[in-house]
């Protein structure tokens, strides 16, 4: 039961919507959200924890790089991501 409010309450919010969106066909550094987003690095940072804490995504490190994308190794995530993207169309 908690994953799963973590799961609606990382949802709940704008930013994060929009950095699942860009997540959605491909792996990003901080760096490329933050200027697709035009925000500032640490609000992308708390963001990203709380995606990475509801298990939305993932990361790997490359380097000095973190690079995050769409964890979809939970079905039920990776159904849900589906219908999001869907009803967010083409919006970022």
């Amino acid at each position: 039961m908690e994953k799963l409010l973590l799961i609606f309450k990382a949802l709940s919010e704008e930013t994060r919507l929009r950095i699942l969106k860009l997540l959605e066909n491909r792996e990003l550094c901080v760096c490329d959200i933050t200027d697709a987003l035009n925000m500032t690095q640490p609000n992308i940072s708390f963001h990203l924890g709380m995606l990475k804490e509801a298990g939305l995504i993932k990361d790997r490190k490359n380097g000095r790089w973190i690079h995050y994308s769409l964890d979809e190794s939970d079905m039920f995530v990776r159904f849900l991501l589906l219908g999001v993207f869907e009803k967010m169309g083409k919006r970022l």
